[in-house]
């Protein structure tokens, strides 16, 4: 099992990737956005890769430390691992739709949750 350290590690992985997506999201205004321009589709694929890294980084947690996710079911870990998946296996049909609403309504929750998990478990 991996150490304490190693899986902090991967929620300050997470943690980074979470404000990194928000601030190429910030002058995203619509799902049309990611794609009407050159800098639009690349500003989509550069978060969507940042939404699978993040999703990997979870699915590690989850195999070595699944009662850790399991105290914090605001957010639904499952889903962001099922995502990862189909980035990873079906890109080529990622809906812009969906890569907005988890920028816009997801990815501040995670941020709040992955902030509360490390507070509370590594000191």
């Amino acid at each position: 099992m991996p150490s304490d350290k190693i899986v902090l590690n991967k929620f300050h992985i997470i943690h980074e990737s979470v404000l990194l997506i928000l601030d190429r999201f910030k002058d995203v205004n619509e799902p049309d956005d990611f794609m009407t321009t050159p800098y639009g589709v690349m500003k989509l694929d550069s978060i969507a890769m940042r939404l699978q890294s993040i999703g990997e980084s979870i699915k590690k947690i989850d195999k070595y430390r699944p009662e850790l996710l399991g105290k914090y079911n605001d957010v639904d870990w499952n889903d962001i691992i099922k995502f990862r998946d189909f980035i990873s296996h079906h890109y080529d049909l990622i809906n812009p739709e969906i890569i907005y609403n988890a920028c816009k309504v997801k990815l501040p929750a995670l941020q709040t949750t992955i902030e509360k998990i490390i507070k509370e478990n590594f000191k």
